[in-house]
Parts: structure tokens; C-alpha cells; sequence
């Protein structure tokens, strides 16, 4: 699986992080989509940004930890060329696995899934357990 490792990048804001390395803020893609989106249909695309709250509430110190830990390790693998993986904890250890090891033969959107030789991905029916506990605690689905 090849990945396109050029184009157009966003910068929002640019800090010197006082011992001369640029903290750049990266941002506005959702906008930009929005915005060919509309052009490309001609109906109206609004972009919206969720903050944490609609994401699942407030992350605790373990989240921001662990959230910074996965985006470090990230950042080092592409430093290293290292592209088409996933940064996976194991064993309380950060490594990564190739995406077609997380993905399996499923290259598009509505082929086979079910955990066959042919995908590993898995379904939710809406009366599974976990569905149902979810609804119980107020999460909507969307239906």
C-alpha cells in the first residue's frame, strides 16, 4: 500500500518554544474540505470541529499522557520514513503494525467483512450488548 506523502499543509500559528524549535499548530483542513465539497456538489458543506466534549468528555491525565506518548511515537516513525502503519501499544510498550496487518484484504469501502480470510472486520449488530449499553448510559447512535 503506497501513501501520498506530498501536498498542501495548513499552518494556524507558529511559536518559538523559547530554545529555537517552531511549536507549529496545524489546522483547517475540515474548512478547506467544506469548502471544495461545495463547490464540487453545489450544496451547502459546513465544516464543524468537535471539541472533547462531543468526542466523550473530558480527558483525564492518563488520557492526555497517553494521547501525547501515541502522537511522539507517530511523529518518530515518520521522521523515520516509516509510513502505512499504527502506532499499538503491547505489552505497555509503544511499537507500530502495518495497516494491512490492521485492515487485512479490505482495500474498499463495503467489501466483505465479518473476520473472514478476506477481512478482519468485525460488525456491531444494534442489539448487541455493548449497543445496548451504550443507548442505557444516553450515547445516541444516530438512528
Amino acid at each position: 500500500m503506497q501513501f501520498q506523502k506530498t501536498g498542501t499543509v495548513t499552518v494556524k500559528d507558529v511559536r518559538d518554544n523559547g530554545i529555537g524549535v517552531d511549536n507549529t499548530k496545524l489546522g483547517g483542513i475540515g474548512e478547506k474540505v467544506a469548502q471544495e465539497l461545495q463547490k464540487l456538489t453545489g450544496l451547502e458543506a459546513r465544516n464543524t470541529t468537535l471539541g472533547y466534549m462531543q468526542r466523550g468528555g473530558t480527558p483525564t491525565a492518563y488520557d492526555r499522557v497517553l494521547s501525547t506518548e501515541y502522537g511522539t511515537k507517530a511523529m518518530e516513525l515518520a521522521l523515520e520514513g516509516k509510513f502505512g502503519v499504527l502506532v499499538v501499544m503491547k505489552n505497555g510498550k509503544l511499537s507500530s503494525v502495518p495497516l494491512e496487518k490492521v485492515v487485512g484484504k479490505n482495500k474498499e469501502i463495503g467489501a466483505v467483512s465479518g473476520n473472514t480470510k478476506e477481512s478482519n472486520l468485525r460488525r456491531v449488530t444494534m442489539d448487541d450488548d455493548l449497543v445496548k449499553t451504550a443507548r442505557n448510559i444516553g450515547i445516541s447512535l444516530g438512528d
